[in-house]
């Protein structure tokens, strides 16, 4: 299991909006500091849960805060940071997924915040097994549900990929005899490594990029009728008003790209690790080169 995730104990909504803070809008003449930007504070968005919004936020504070900002991370469901995004109150998030997953909260809230620029271009949800596992398929799945205790592990109910599977995977391929569990990504990658562990079958939802295809000897089922939707693109987004008040940070956000293996990397040191900042400088110091080109 995930340590750092799990630990995360999101605050109510209000409470997280009234803590989150602003990017400050004053000039600084130390351009050795923070370049031509103003020397202040920016808040990121991070969606409770998603490894890879974890993960690549932590790897900007560490890099943001050694060029003299100070960063504040504030976790929270997906819903509350594009409100406060839309509001104003965070500056950042790193982890919106289009066309599809978040395609809901951009009709919302699209007017009122900034797309940065895509880092990673190959996400996908996905249904994933032991590797083991007898099927290859969802369209082999229902026949073939037994060997999985007739049941699939989801995460949260309000989940795009939750939706997904209610809406499209489930009725299309003749799932409805199954039982489709969910509660959190937590609880499912429990069950995963449970099962993983005793040699078990086990069928889970899913995204990549995600640490657990680095950690677990896993699949994932073909999607013959493309229930799951098509690859999707990981973004930035930033409030609006953000590359005007931070336009080094904002250039250097939208410049970004990291590759899966890079990703994978990082999540699987912090999956291992009691210690985020440590792992975060490790990581850094044996990725300098290319940690040193993001700001170059």
């Amino acid at each position: 299991m995930k340590k750092h995730t799990t630990a995360i104990v999101a605050a109510s909504t209000a409470a997280a909006l009234a803590l989150a803070g602003c990017g400050s809008s004053e000039e600084t003449t130390d351009n050795d500091v923070a370049g031509a930007d103003a020397a202040g504070e920016i808040t990121f968005g991070v969606f409770n849960g998603w490894d890879e919004a974890v993960a690549t936020s932590l790897l900007w504070e560490a890099i943001l805060e050694d060029k003299g900002y100070d960063v504040t991370l504030e976790y929270a469901d997906p819903a509350p940071v594009f409100q406060a995004l839309s509001d104003g109150d965070y500056d950042v998030t790193t982890d919106v997924w289009l066309p599809g997953t978040h395609a809901d909260y951009l009709n919302e809230f699209g007017d009122s915040i900034e797309e940065l620029g895509a880092w990673f271009d190959s996400a996908a949800l996905t249904v994933a097994v032991n590797a083991d596992s007898p099927i290859d398929s969802l369209a082999d799945l229902a026949d073939n549900a037994d060997e999985f205790g007739n049941r699939i592990v989801g995460i949260e109910p309000g989940a795009g990929l939750t939706k997904a599977l209610n809406e499209k995977v489930i009725p299309g391929y003749g799932l409805e005899g199954m039982e489709f569990l969910t509660s959190s990504t937590p609880a499912m990658l429990a069950e995963l490594d449970a099962a993983m562990a005793n040699g078990e079958n086990v069928i889970v939802t899913l995204w990549e990029p995600h640490w657990a295809y680095g950690a677990y000897d896993i699949k994932n089922l073909e999607d013959p009728d493309g229930a799951l939707g098509d690859a999707e693109s990981i973004y930035t987004y930033s409030r609006t008003g953000f590359a005007a008040d931070f336009p080094d940070v904002a250039s250097w956000l939208s410049s970004f790209t990291m590759s899966a293996e890079l990703l994978y990397d990082l999540e699987n040191l912090l999956n291992d690790s009691d210690d985020e900042a440590a792992t975060i400088a490790e990581f850094i110091a044996d990725n300098q080169e290319w940690v040193d080109s993001l700001t170059a």
